[in-house]
């Protein structure tokens, strides 16, 4: 048996590795860093990014002496060479996004505005259909604000903000709601409408179309990157703890492709 780990008077070998990380629930954190590591293998950074990124690392760590340096070494049983792949390896991640998804990312951005848009809207919500038409009738007749009456009568958070809710994507509310919300124009005041357990009274406030600047590029990108890192771990095969006896654990990656398209 190989002694990797020792800790106090308890000795770790190879063998029970796999066994402590399955306990402790830190076997697939492991396959996902691994998967990582496999996709970003190939990937370069300059002299000049390297020294950069060590720098900002080390300076996140609050290690700004050589005496503190070897101290922060140790204290991790890390090498200098794995300190630098560890302080390169965002920008490695953030280069290997750019390279397998930056010429998909517009298309992508078209695939799911429906969802990335943004509303202000305004909400009355009650679990009485004759209230929801009363007060969509007082509204409708200019007898009472929106606002008033969600103040009042409305039995959800709203009702703390005059029914106003947003600004927020469409991906967030009930997809019925979200319908709604689409087909409305600002200002238009939609009858009650069933959504499970509640009538609702919605008015759109505000439309605010998705726009594709950096922000959101890099907000894409990394959720090409997630949903090809969930697949990839889905098809990880985890071994129980008796089975690592036997077979060695597979961590294969995929060649990274574009995403399908959130729902």
């Amino acid at each position: 048996m190989t002694v990797v780990l020792t800790v106090g008077n308890r000795t770790v070998t190879a063998e029970e590795l796999p066994h402590l990380l399955a306990g402790y629930q830190m076997l697939p954190q492991l396959c996902q860093e691994i998967l990582i590591d496999e996709a970003i293998a190939a990937i370069d950074c300059t002299p000049e990014e390297t020294k950069q990124a060590c720098e900002q690392y080390l300076a996140q760590q609050q290690v700004t002496s050589e005496a503190a340096l070897q101290q922060w070494l140790k204290k991790y049983g890390m090498t200098p060479q794995q300190l630098e792949a560890l302080a390169t390896r965002a920008l490695k991640i953030e280069k290997f996004k750019e390279a397998t998804w930056g010429n998909k990312v517009e298309s992508y951005f078209l695939e799911r505005k429906a969802q990335l848009d943004k509303v202000i809207y305004s909400l009355i919500r009650t679990q009485d259909l004759g209230i929801a038409q009363e007060l969509y009738f007082r509204i409708n007749e200019g007898e009472q604000t929106l606002g008033e009456l969600a103040r009042t009568y409305s039995q959800g958070p709203e009702a703390q903000t005059d029914g106003l809710i947003g600004p927020v994507e469409l991906s967030v509310p009930h997809p019925t709601l979200a319908q709604m919300l689409t087909v409305s124009q600002p200002g238009q005041l939609m009858p009650p409408t069933r959504i499970g357990e509640w009538y609702v009274i919605v008015r759109l406030e505000k439309f605010i179309p998705a726009q594709m600047d950096e922000s959101m590029r890099r907000r894409l990108l990394t959720e090409c990157f997630n949903n090809w890192l969930k697949e990839q771990l889905d098809q990880v095969n985890l071994l129980s703890a008796d089975a690592t006896a036997q077979a060695p654990l597979e961590v294969t990656p995929a060649a990274p492709t574009a995403p399908p398209i959130a729902s």
